[in-house]
């Protein structure tokens, strides 16, 4: 048995069952090894920004990590940015890159580089197998560190002549034998606030909280106080529809925060972060609370906030009884010309029970959360890091995790050309995935940007940095170079008639919304 073979076998012992790969010459003794060991999935993604983003959304909704394989510094350097929305989501992924042969890293071939110093801003864990008898136990220690509490990346190199040497066999990965736990201290200081002064009190929860039970415990709290519980801006994971307390999220716009914000006096962190704009604006405040407002951390990524809420609840004494009714706007299909709002209603209508929803709307969806709240029972995520191009690999991999949901993935057009080799994909693999891509012709968000910084009115040079419309793409037929049924819609009927049908077919589809 080779190091390779060691590795895909340890992997497999390991819980580690779904390779999303795009590899190269160093790598090729870990394919030969995917033939040989039974039990591993081997999805190819034909960019590596698809691989690490598929990675992240199979973490986000079967809650193990998947592996990678990617092709030496290069192919690694091409998934860093879904690797860091990754990172910045608390996924865990065991992210398997190859290197040069130790002996042939010295001759500085045109592929070597610096794998490690790529590899540490993106990851938690990074190690380079020395030899081929330490693949397995490295490989062991690299799912450990993906199942930690918080889930980390855990990015190990893997030198080919380390592949192809003769190893030991599997490695038995480590148990962590801590259990996620939370701070009692913590939770008595936030039962002191709520019952002094919940009124100017805001319950800012994110990650685990986010669950259906973290969200009814959320929901029980706020029905006995009269606190407000909000979320962040975006969340990796979050229980929405029909049946599930329903919260708003702080917006993205400055202006719109500031008003939200300024009456609390204190604000209680359940995994969220601090209240911070996404970028800084001239004489705008980077922080979005209110001056002397108090933040008080109740629970931090990796502990277990489900259990503190309900610690939380007791000690006030909050139960099922409290909820207040909640009421949603009701679901009517939509008619006429398509805009913001009849999108978000068709959007609404058509979500089937347990779809998974995966937002890259970055400017059409600001909308989508209020009609959506009504809609039946599903998930929503979103992207933690900012970088575009996240939602059709994530979707991908949500996909791959959870093969009898549909997936549905909304995309501005701009971002959808970052990561478009995803629907490629998801064609080969028979995924159950809507893509809907919102083709307005512009990087709107930029727009909106170029205003929010105070950089003046766009001159034509500025504004052809900004437009995508010449030539104008083509949508259905990219899809359909890839396998991919789709079709273009130019009104609200026409959107509720093509959302009906991709929702009922099998495998993937897309929707070109023409605005």
């Amino acid at each position: 048995m080779n190091g390779a073979e060691s590795l895909v076998r340890t992997l497999v012992a390991g819980g580690v069952d779904v390779c999303f790969t795009n590899p190269g010459t160093s790598e090729m003794h870990f394919v030969a090894a995917l033939d040989k060991v039974p039990g591993m999935r081997c999805v190819l993604g034909l960019f590596e920004g698809v691989v690490t983003g598929a990675a992240d959304g199979y973490f986000r909704m079967k809650g193990t990590p998947a592996s990678t394989l990617l092709h030496l510094g290069p192919g690694l350097a091409n998934g860093l940015a879904n690797l860091h929305n990754a990172k910045k989501a608390h996924s865990g992924i065991v992210n398997i890159v190859g290197q040069h042969a130790t002996y042939h890293i010295g001759y500085n071939a045109p592929l070597t580089s610096d794998i490690e110093g790529l590899a540490r801003p993106m990851s938690s864990w990074v190690r380079t197998s020395p030899d081929a008898k330490s693949v397995a136990a490295d490989g062991a220690a690299a799912i450990a560190a993906a199942k930690s509490a918080p889930p980390q990346i855990a990015t190990l190199i893997l030198p080919a002549d380390t592949a192809w040497n003769e190893a030991d066999g599997i490695a038995e990965v480590p148990v962590d034998t801590q259990r996620p736990s939370y701070s009692p201290q913590a939770v008595d200081t936030a039962a002191k606030i709520l019952h002094g002064d919940a009124a100017h009190t805001l319950l800012l929860v994110t990650g685990s909280a986010l669950t259906e039970h973290g969200l009814a415990l959320a929901e029980r709290i706020a029905g006995k106080t009269g606190c407000t519980v909000m979320g962040q801006t975006y969340h990796p994971r979050m229980a929405r529809g029909r049946g599930r307390f329903s919260i708003n999220r702080i917006p993205y716009v400055i202006e719109q925060a500031l008003p939200i914000l300024k009456n609390f006096r204190h604000i209680v962190l359940v995994e969220a972060n601090d209240p911070v704009a996404f970028f800084a604006y001239p004489n705008k405040p980077s922080m979005l609370k209110a001056e002397g407002c108090e933040v008080h951390r109740m629970t931090a990524w990796g502990e277990n906030s489900v259990a503190a809420l309900e610690a939380l609840a007791n000690a006030l004494h909050a139960t099922a009884q409290d909820v207040k009714p909640q009421q949603h706007p009701e679901l009517i299909k939509p008619t006429g010309a398509l805009n913001h709002a009849s999108i978000a209603q068709a959007i609404a209508c058509a979500i089937p029970d347990n779809a998974i929803m995966v937002d890259e709307s970055v400017t059409t969806g600001r909308g989508f959360f209020p009609p959506t709240a009504g809609a039946a029972p599903h998930d929503w995520l979103q992207n933690m890091g900012g970088s575009i191009g996240f939602s059709t690999p994530v979707a991908t991999g949500a996909a791959v995790a959870c093969p009898d949901r549909k997936v549905i993935c909304m995309v501005g057009d701009g971002s959808a050309m970052y990561t478009i080799q995803s629907l490629w994909t998801q064609a080969r693999e028979g995924l159950n995935v809507v893509t809907i891509v919102f083709a307005n012709r512009i990087y709107q968000i930029l727009r909106g940007e170029f205003d929010g910084v105070g950089a003046g009115e766009p001159g034509k040079r500025a504004q052809d940095m900004l437009k995508i419309d010449r030539p104008t793409l083509d949508f259905v037929a990219l899809a359909k170079g890839m396998g991919v049924p789709a079709v273009a819609v130019a009104s609200a009927d026409e959107f509720n008639k093509a959302l009906a049908n991709a929702v009922a077919e099998p495998g993937p589809r897309l929707i070109e919304v023409q605005m």
